[in-house]
């Protein structure tokens, strides 16, 4: 029991004996990289190697392996890493366990028994591994099409997002099923509809006034600046504001923290976007000119346009109501939006009056190459000396100076206006931020106060905190908001990304420091095969078969995932066409979804190939199972994925074990064996790794191995050093870098054209995308619905399932479904935990560590309880991911505590199909003896086998590092 569970000293005696021998060099600088230290007495030779960890999966935390004669025997942060502040967490560290694992798969197999029973695993050649997948694919391909087959995929190893790309393209097909659905997925597409793809990313490195987490601790794991670094500006930012139902880490130290209902973030942060209108928070120049807030919409008219662009590249019929100079004479030109100009007929020097009726139409031109309002001329930049609220050891960043209306215009942000239609007809065309404001309304502080549970002064204040400029000399706001998975898991996800987006950008946090700054702008880009494909993408006939479209018909537009719960749907049902066949690189059946209704589907493929480190749960439905490698075996360029602004590199440490193989050979491997070129070179069509990286690194004039080498010599680049035009460059919207998407070197002005990558080249308050693929949704606006398994939306099951459920946290030592096989981390965690207030747990007579069940209508499992006031009464805290590789059945005991076991297969967000993985109604009652199978409230076999459930488990032992034989 989780209750009686004690901490062996075990592990934490080989970490320190490992970083004793790490002491023999502990103190080498940067340029002592790689240098061998003899020891006299053992002659062994010991190294130190820079490299980039991939513990968690997320972050690119800089660290140091320590290499004593071949083996690595400890990790520790590298000092030139600023984006992790010379840190490491106990993920990373525990690395050494899992790449020396005795249970890492070495060798291709094969399945010889049925699905659904112990796989029989029999060892082959990858030469027949590849010439299998090979026929397979290419015979399925022939007799269904290409969109029958599909790529599974979650978070990357190193490199580990083909079934992102080249499987799709291998392919010819349109479908995947992505954990980014549900895992910064939602919020890329908000933004790339209203903004800029991943402009979710906040600059936390840079060390915000005011610093917001909502929905999430940063400090465990997360893309955005993490562990350490978050530590740190939580301690320094002026305020510090915590928006989450349960009390974390960071929480109890905040200045605010807005406990709110789970599921009703949206109807937060439009509560917040309200304040910010009324009190006139927002930065009045950037609404009225970078945002469609001024454009006005006719609510009586036909939707129409002009061919704009999906994400990848296709191009579609833009169709809005927002008002046109096509709308109003004939010939006239639909990329002309037109606002209404307050200063018209006025001295430009008078004050605005609102609703003040003098004034007359003007228009924006969006026509991709100008981007000018009616009269403007391009003009360079002005530039501030340098940025502000930088962290110490990072390059400053310029800052382009807010440009100004010339000539002077006012567009109107509120009031009704009468216009006359090329028709005729006079119609009233009212601001798209006055639209907005109207709907935020629904939300003010009073309102969100009883949908949320939150007091309403603190709404306020919480609001006011963000919004008020600490230092209005900066001309730019308080710093970001650091959305985190929370706000994707339900049937809210792009709505609340586009609220939040909005929050932060209208406050004048967009692009500038501390701010909302996206992916970090490197030339090297950290995908080695990403440059070299050369297959067209599937043609949009393909895209236009996606399966979930029919539901969900911006997966059209979008074009990074099918709709995970249809495909599953579509592998059993045949509709809306047969999905016999794919292949799993790095994702699971466990993460999004139903899991029973997931694990079953898979049974119904007729062919089924798994890359992974071990034989996991999804695994043991594969007809072939591959061998990869772990990111300490892995060379491999790297740029940070968030806001970080670092570059650097994985670098290999270690060889694989057996016949592992990295990623991208892999995938290579199988363009071969379909017969499809891989790169562009006739002479060499199927390059190796090294190849890949060698083509990376030519961009900058470099091959891997020199690049790889200075890295081990200089440690993290700063990209604001090496790009100053691009990453180094704040509001980029106003240079034109954002559409320009250059490389290297500056592009001449002419093809630097100020704006934004959407239709209306503005950030969309009212996105045009949604309007044109849900016309009648009345969706343009961000909005916030009830979850709808809550006891507001569905009285009738609340006595039932009267307690209401959220999951989805961080836990320190563990990263989603990941290293529950690795000692160091199950003694500390042996097992799942539902978190409940010690109120609810005394009522239903549930005592610390007691197995509980917990069921709702869908399914139901078992976790332990952890009775914890950090939870408010009524809601439960449920651990996800959870699977027990002890369990040497198929599904490795998925089937006990999985938590998407309790959720529909068919709740999902309107627009991306994001499953509703939160905020739904359960019931919680003790495990006994009586109410459970074989007698035993801990789960266990038929035989009586037992999963680990205590630190002092005999068969942790058997997990412990295997070094020898690795190539055996």
């Amino acid at each position: 029991m989780l209750d009686k569970a004690k901490l062996t000293r075990r592990s934490f005696a080989k970490l320190s004996a490992s970083m004793a021998v790490a002491g023999l060099v502990g103190g080498a600088a940067r340029g002592e990289a790689l240098a061998a230290v003899d020891e006299p007495e053992s002659r062994e030779k010991v190294e130190r190697i820079r490299t980039c960890c991939r513990g968690c999966g997320k972050m690119e935390c800089g660290v140091w392996v320590t290499v004593r004669d071949g083996r690595a025997v400890a990790i520790e942060g590298d000092e030139s890493s600023f984006q992790s502040m010379a840190n490491c967490c106990s993920k990373s560290k525990a690395s050494l366990q899992a790449a020396y694992h005795p249970d890492r798969l070495r060798y291709p197999m094969k399945r010889t028994n049925p699905k659904g029973e112990d796989p029989g695993w029999v060892r082959i050649t990858w030469d027949e591994a590849f010439s299998t997948m090979g026929e397979k694919f290419n015979d399925v391909k022939e007799r269904y099409g290409g969109e029958s087959l599909f790529a599974m995929l979650g978070t990357s190893r190193v490199w580990s997002m083909a079934g992102a790309m080249a499987f799709r393209q291998l392919f010819n097909t349109p479908n995947n099923i992505a954990a980014f659905e549900i895992c910064k997925g939602p919020r890329h597409m908000a933004t790339m509809m209203i903004s800029e793809m991943a402009f979710s990313w906040q600059a936390i490195v840079e060390h915000p006034r005011v610093y917001v987490q909502w929905g999430g601790a940063s400090e465990i794991s997360n893309y955005d600046d993490s562990g350490r670094m978050t530590v740190d500006v939580a301690k320094s930012a002026d305020y510090h504001i915590v928006v989450d139902p349960r009390t974390t880490n960071l929480s109890t130290n905040a200045d605010i923290h807005l406990a709110l209902r789970p599921g009703t973030d949206g109807a937060m942060a439009l509560s917040w976007l309200d304040v910010v209108i009324e009190e006139k928070l927002y930065d009045d120049l950037y609404v009225r000119r970078w945002t469609n807030g001024p454009f006005l919409v006719v609510e009586d008219l036909e939707p129409s346009g002009f061919e704009s662009f999906t994400n990848l590249g296709d191009t579609y019929e833009m169709k809005t109501r927002l008002l046109k100079e096509s709308d109003l004479k004939e010939g006239g030109d639909p990329h002309r939006f037109m606002v209404w100009d307050e200063l018209a007929g006025k001295d430009a020097a008078h004050p605005l009056h609102g609703n003040d009726a003098t004034g007359s139409l003007t228009y924006f031109d969006a026509t991709p190459t100008i981007g000018l309002w009616e009269g403007e001329q391009w003009r360079e930049p002005e530039w501030e000396e340098q940025s502000e609220n930088i962290a110490p050891g990072t390059a400053p960043g310029r800052v382009t100076k807010p440009s100004q209306f010339d000539p002077d215009i006012a567009p109107a942000l509120y009031g009704e206006y009468e216009v006359t239609l090329k028709d005729g007809r006079v119609v009233k065309a009212i601001p798209v931020w006055q639209k907005l404001a109207e709907r935020c309304a629904q939300y003010a502080p009073d309102k969100a106060a009883e949908i949320c549970g939150v007091d309403a002064e603190q709404i306020r204040k919480a609001a006011r905190l963000y919004a008020t400029r600490l230092d209005p000399s900066t001309g730019y706001g308080n710093g970001g908001i650091q959305y985190m998975l929370a706000v994707e898991h339900g049937t809210n996800a792009i709505q609340n990304c586009h609220a939040l987006a909005l929050l932060a950008d209208c406050t004048g946090n967009f692009d500038t420091p501390g701010g909302m700054r996206g992916p970090t702008q490197a030339v090297i880009d950290g995908d080695p095969g990403l440059r070299s494909w050369v297959l067209p993408f599937p043609p949009k006939e393909q895209w236009e078969k996606v399966i979930g479209s029919q539901d969900l018909p911006l997966l059209k537009w979008w074009r990074m995932w099918g709709h995970a719960n249809a495909e599953y749907k579509a592998m059993v049902t045949g509709e809306p066409y047969p999905l016999v066949a794919g292949i799993n690189m790095s994702g699971d059946m466990l993460n999004q979804g139903n899991t029973t209704e997931n694990w079953e589907a898979l049974k119904h493929l007729d062919f089924f190939v798994q890359v992974d480190l071990w034989n996991a749960p999804t695994a043991d439905l594969a007809d072939i199972l591959l061998p990869c490698t772990h990111w300490l075996e892995i060379d491999c360029v790297r740029s940070s994925q968030g806001s970080h602004g670092a570059m650097g590199a994985t670098c290999k440490v270690i060889d694989p074990p057996g016949e592992a193989k990295f990623d991208v050979d892999i995938t290579i491997g199988l363009y071969k064996a379909c017969g499809q070129p891989w790169g562009p070179d006739p002479e060499n069509p199927w390059p190796d790794s090294h190849g890949e990286n060698d083509l990376c690194c030519s961009l900058i004039g470099k091959t891997w191995d020199e690049y790889k080498q200075e890295f081990q010599e200089h440690g993290w680049w700063d990209c604001k050093e090496l790009y100053p035009h691009n990453w180094g460059t704040y509001r980029r919207y106003e240079t034109g870098a954002l559409r320009a998407r250059q490389g290297a070197e500056p592009l001449p002005h002419e093809q630097m054209v100020p704006g934004f990558n959407t239709p209306t080249m503005k950030e969309e308050v009212w996105s045009t995308v949604i309007e044109t693929y849900h016309p009648d949704d009345a969706l343009e606006l961000p909005d916030w619905h009830e979850p709808p398994r809550t006891e507001r939306s569905r009285p009738d099951l609340a006595d039932a399932y009267p307690l209401l459920a959220t999951t989805g946290r961080r836990i320190p030592v563990y990263f989603h479904s990941e290293h529950r096989q690795l000692p160091w981390c199950r003694e500390l965690w042996p097992v799942p935990r539902m978190e409940i207030n010690p109120a609810d747990a005394e009522r239903l007579g549930i005592e610390q560590g007691d197995w509980c069940w917990i069921e709702t209508e869908f399914g139901k499992i078992r976790e332990t309880a952890d009775l914890y006031y950090g939870v408010p009464q009524g809601v439960v805290n449920l651990e996800h991911q959870w699977w027990y590789p002890e369990i040497t059945e198929p599904g490795r005991g998925f089937q006990f505590s999985a938590v998407n076991q309790l959720i529909s297969p068919d709740d999902g967000d309107p627009l991306c199909g994001s499953s509703n993985l939160r905020a739904y109604m359960v019931n919680v009652y003790k495990a006994t003896e009586e109410n459970s199978p074989y007698g035993n409230p801990c789960p266990c076999l038929e035989d009586g086998t037992e999963i680990i459930h205590d630190a002092s488990d005999a068969r942790l032992k058997e997990w412990l590092p295997q070094y020898d034989g690795r190539s055996e």
